[in-house]
This record gives C-alpha cells, structure tokens and sequence, in this order.
C-alpha cells in the first residue's frame, strides 16, 4: 500500500466515525425510546394476563410518549385521547352540576332545594347535602363506530371546555377537521337542562354501513330515603317508547326489558322520589334501546345499578347537530307534566282506575288544600273529613240496614232455636225474615265496596308523591316513610316487620278491632263463626305489612277509623230511634211482597243447596244399611 492509499483509507474512517457520533440519539432521547419499549411490553403482558389489570390501574407516561403509542392504534384521533381532567359546573338556584372534561360527562349534580337524611347506629340523624350522578363507577359514554379505527369510546377522549354564561360546549378535536362537541344549557330556575351532540367531519371518520352511535349509560343509583325497602322497590328504569305508554323493569327482581327496531322517546333513571331523565326531540331519536336494573346487596352503598344501552342514528352529513334534553331533579308532578314530554309517566300512582284517581282527584285536592295549610298531617286530617261527608249518604244507610237487623233479633233469635239443629234450614229461614220485613243482610256492604278504590289508591299515593318526603306530623318526622315511636333492643330485626315499632300502625288496629267489636255485635255469626274471628285476626296480620309503610297512609288510616267510630255513635244514638224503626219493619211487613230480587234469588239458592245436602244425607244413610245388610 503506497502512502496516498493510507491516508485515503483513514480518512474513510475517520468519516464513517463522525457521521457515527454526528447522528448518535442524546441521552434523552434513548430514554424516551426505552419508555417506548416499556410501555409497549407492560401493555403486552397486560392483554395476556387479564388479572394484572385490577392491579396497574394506570401506566404514568409523558404526554408525548402517550402520543406515541395511541397515534399507533387512533391515528389522528389520538391528539384528543391526551390531556389533562378539568372539572366545570353549571349552576342555578336549584342545581349545582359539575362535568369532567375527561369524557365530557356529569360527574355530580347537587339538587340544592332538597336534603339526604343519614342514619347513625344509635338511629341519630343528620341531613346533608342530596347528590346525583355522584358515584366514580357510573358510566355516560357514546361509543363511535370509526371505520379505521373500530368501536372508540368518548371516555377515552379529553374535550376542550368554553364556557359561557350557563352555557358549557365541550369540543373534542379528533384531528382532520373532525370535531365531536357537548352542549350543555341550565336554564334559570329549571331541572332542565339543553343538550346537544355537534359533529364537523364525522361522515369521514364513522362506518357508513353502521350511521348509529351507541349511548351506554350505566348508573349507581344512592340511597336517599330512610325507608331503604320502598326506595328499592320504587327505582327503577322508565322507557318510553312513541306514541306509547311508558314501559318499564321490573323493580322487585333484576330485569331486562328490550326495545327493538322502535322509537324511544325517553329514558329515565329513577330513585322513589328523584330521577336523571335523557329526551329526545323531534329531530332526533333513540332506538333499539336495552334496559336492565341490578339489585345491590342491602350492605352495598348504592341501592341499585341501571344499565340502559341504546342507539343514536346519524345522517352521516359532513355537519350534524343532534338536540336533546336532560331533566335531573326531583319527582314533582305538576314540573314534569309542564314540560310537555309526558315524562309524569315516571311516578308510580298505579295503573288503570287507581292512577286515574290518584292523578286526576286526589292529587289536585292536596295541592289545593296544601296551598292553605302548611301542615301535610293537617291537610290528611281534612281530606278525610271531606270524604267522609261526601261518602255519609252511603254510611247512613250501612247503619240504618244494621239498625234493622239488630231490631229484628228477637225474631231471629225464635228461629236459632227452633232450628239449632239445622243449621242450612235456620239460614233459609233467617232470609225469608229478612225479605218479609225488607231488610237486606248486604246493605253495610256497599259503602265498604264503593271506598275500596280510594283506598287502594291512596295506598300507591303516599309512597309515590314527593309532596309527604320528610314532612313531620306529630311523632312521625318523615311521612312517606314509616314513623318510630321505639326500636327493637339489641338491634333485632324481625323478617318482613322490621327493626321499629310504628305507633301510628298499632293505633290503626286497635281502632280496627273497636269498631269491628262494635259493628258486628248485633250481628248473627252463627252461620259463620269462623268470620266472628277474621274480624279481629286481620288487624294484627296488617302489623306486620303497615308497620314498614308510609307514615301518612297509617295516619290517614288511623283518622279515618276514628272518623268512622264518630259517625257510627252519632248517628245512632242522635239519629236513630229503635221504636219507630220497629214501627218501620212491621209496615214493610204489611206490604205485598214481590217476587224476585237479590234476596228471592238467595234463598231459592240456599234452598237448593239444602235439599243437595239432604239428598246427601240420604244416600250416605243407605249406603251404610247396605252395609249393616
């Protein structure tokens, strides 16, 4: 080798070093590539070992580095999948709602004009503040089905917020001139708020042949009422189908209720006496929706999970704003049917007749009479007396009819007698009595039968009508809940009675069994004795169902009762004198009688029935001489 190669040999080298040193990667950037690496692999493991993700909750990277792995996997998309969680509130002089710029979603909503009561174990108790939407584990997300990118979650995606006056748009910027905003509007002095999905772009980013994108909304619903056992049985999921009734699961036993290729117009998450509602407007709807209600163990913090999942079609234009409404408050009749979308529906006053009485007569009267009288105890106290005056006719002629028959005891006592040893041919006789002196044995029925759908219906009013949540009235604090007078020593709990003693319940059956004792002492058992003992055992088996239920049905009940015993002693020592009603029956007696009715048609059928039972008798006594023989 001659000089000239040497020297043209070490200059090669000396280039090849230099361009080796010139393009080595700094110290930082060989750190940012191992995280790289580390991360990848950490995210590997993951995915095969499923158990270490309840473990690793979050791999804490540098926002560039996450940039770098999600661009892998989200492309452009991956800009909004980085960032920081901000919490925003919208606030009036009825809701305080806070929204996680992570997601875009409520993360609280404070519904100030009303209160959470909590309960100590020495049964002290405190109000606090009443939050919904509060529980880290809820889930409000829209799943987008990208064409590149498959199923993206908008939990997974950080909105920038601007918020103006009481008006919050949260825009996620997914790159490409694509955009996915929330508009949220609380107006003044509302539980309502305007909400609105803009999209810019998204006919390039969704799947053309799937234009829907999905609502998952699963939420944890608190305990707010002390009467855990009808919070439980009263919250639920409410769905709305158009031009339907509402529909909903059931709320005893974990359900799942299925809308398939319909329009929904509504879906609502429901407490007793709350609700977080999602509506749809027209110009937008939701369909085939599934709706499901998980109970929670009584030990759990939360009363329930709802689950509702349904789809929001798109029309896959370059620029499309879908518009809504939520609604986040309390159960208030007269609010919610203000606002046009039948979402009234959601207050559980019963089906049919019973719901027809409750919404349309019962409810108005206490709203009328509660505008006038600040005590809800007091205004029970007056509905009851109205009743009872509207209903005396009925009751008048119940005692005038048990007037009668206590007057025609001598006559019937002669026949119990004479026929003591047949007891069929004593009733058919007692019931010609009764018809010769025109007296019917069921005229103390009918008023009975006619209150029957007031009471049934006054018995879904209490529990359903926010209008009694922690009303006090005398020893009761709350009335839609069961009033305390004691609890049971050493924290004991009896099945289906409970931990307390409701003294409102045990005044309502020994009011029962009075007038019961009083009612039926005139009256002939003989026929029935086992009805002489129903009487009493009826009360005391309601001790055990009454005295878990609302205060303000024990104590309408109770009043009630009393009411009934003032009218009855009244009416008959004031009203009714037993000589002229003698006077009465003796110049029915003396009256052609027809035939048929009620009374005719009884007694040809008792006869028929004792002469079925002689016949019986009879072939019962030859077969037993057939086998004497």
């Amino acid at each position: 080798m001659d000089k000239n190669q040497g020297i043209g040999i070490l200059l090669i080298f000396a280039v090849i070093i230099g361009y080796y040193f010139f393009t080595a990667p700094s110290a930082e950037e060989l750190q940012r590539y191992q995280e790289v690496q580390d991360s990848i692999k950490q995210a590997q493991i993951l995915e095969t070992e499923p158990t270490l993700k309840e473990e690793v909750k979050e791999i804490i990277l540098p926002d560039s580095v996450k940039q770098a792995q999600l661009s892998q996997s989200y492309g452009s998309m991956s800009t909004a999948m980085v960032g920081s969680s901000q919490i925003v509130d919208l606030e009036n002089d009825l809701l305080k709602i806070s929204f996680d710029t992570k997601g875009g979603k409520i993360v609280k909503a404070l519904v100030k004009n009303h209160k959470k009561i909590i309960e100590d174990d020495a049964h002290n108790q405190t109000k606090v503040d009443l939050n919904l939407w509060e529980d880290e584990k809820d889930v409000f997300e829209y799943i987008l089905p990208t064409q590149s990118y498959g199923n993206v979650s908008t939990s997974d995606i950080y909105f920038e917020p601007q918020l103006v006056g009481n008006k919050l748009e949260l825009t996620a910027n997914l790159g490409g001139g694509q955009s996915f905003s929330q508009i949220y509007e609380l107006k003044d002095s509302s539980y309502k708020i305007d909400y609105k999905l803009r999209m810019k772009g998204m006919d390039k980013l969704l799947k053309s042949d799937d234009p829907a994108i999905k609502v998952r909304w699963h939420q944890y619903l608190d305990k707010l009422e002390l009467n855990e056992n009808f919070e439980r049985f009263y919250s639920t999921v409410y769905f709305k189908e158009n031009g339907e009734s509402s529909d909903y699961c059931n709320c005893r036993t974990d359900a799942t209720e299925e809308v398939d290729s319909k329009s929904i117009q509504w879906v609502s998450h429901v407490n007793q006496f709350f609700n977080s509602s999602l509506i749809a407007s027209s110009t937008s709807r939701f369909m085939n929706g599934t709706f499901e209600t998980v109970g929670l163990e009584k030990e759990d913090s939360d009363l329930k999970l709802i689950k509702s999942e349904f789809d929001i079609p798109v029309s896959m234009i370059s620029d499309e704003e879908i518009a809504m409404k939520m609604y986040i408050g309390p159960n208030e009749y007269n609010r919610l049917q203000d606002y046009g979308d039948e979402l009234e529906q959601i207050i559980p006053f019963g089906r049919s007749i019973f719901g027809s009485i409750n919404r349309h007569i019962i409810r108005p009267a206490f709203n009328f009479l509660s505008g006038f009288i600040g005590s809800k105890g007091v205004v029970i106290i007056i509905m009851i007396f109205i009743l009872k005056m509207l209903l005396y006719p009925l009751m008048y002629k119940m005692l005038h009819s048990q007037a009668k028959m206590s007057a025609l005891k001598p006559e019937l006592a002669g026949l119990k007698e004479k026929y003591k040893d047949e007891p069929q041919k004593a009733q058919m006789e007692t019931m010609k009595v009764y018809r010769e002196y025109g007296v019917s044995p069921l005229g103390g029925c009918m008023p009975m039968l006619l209150q029957m759908p007031i009471w049934y219906a006054l018995f879904r009013f209490f529990p359903a009508s926010i209008t009694f949540r922690q009303e006090p009235f005398l020893w009761a604090t709350d009335l839609s809940s069961f009033d305390v007078i004691a609890w049971l020593p050493g924290g004991l709990d009896i099945p289906m009675y409970g931990a307390h003693i409701s003294l409102f319940t045990i005044l309502w059956a020994i009011s029962t069994i009075v007038y019961s004792y009083y009612n039926m002492r005139h009256m002939d058992m003989s026929a029935n004795p086992a009805m002489k003992y129903i009487q009493y055992f009826m009360p005391v088996t309601f001790l055990v169902f009454f005295n878990s239920y609302a205060s303000g049905l024990t104590c309408y009940m109770l009043f009630s009762n009393l009411f009934n015993i003032s009218q009855t002693l009244i009416t008959k020592k004031l009203v009714f004198n037993e000589d002229k009603i003698r006077e009465q029956l003796y110049a029915e007696k003396a009256k052609p009688k027809k035939k048929g009715g009620f009374s005719s048609r009884l007694e040809e059928a008792m006869k028929k029935q004792q002469e079925l039972q002689a016949k019986q008798q009879k072939n019962q006594a030859n077969k037993k001489k057939k086998k004497r023989k």
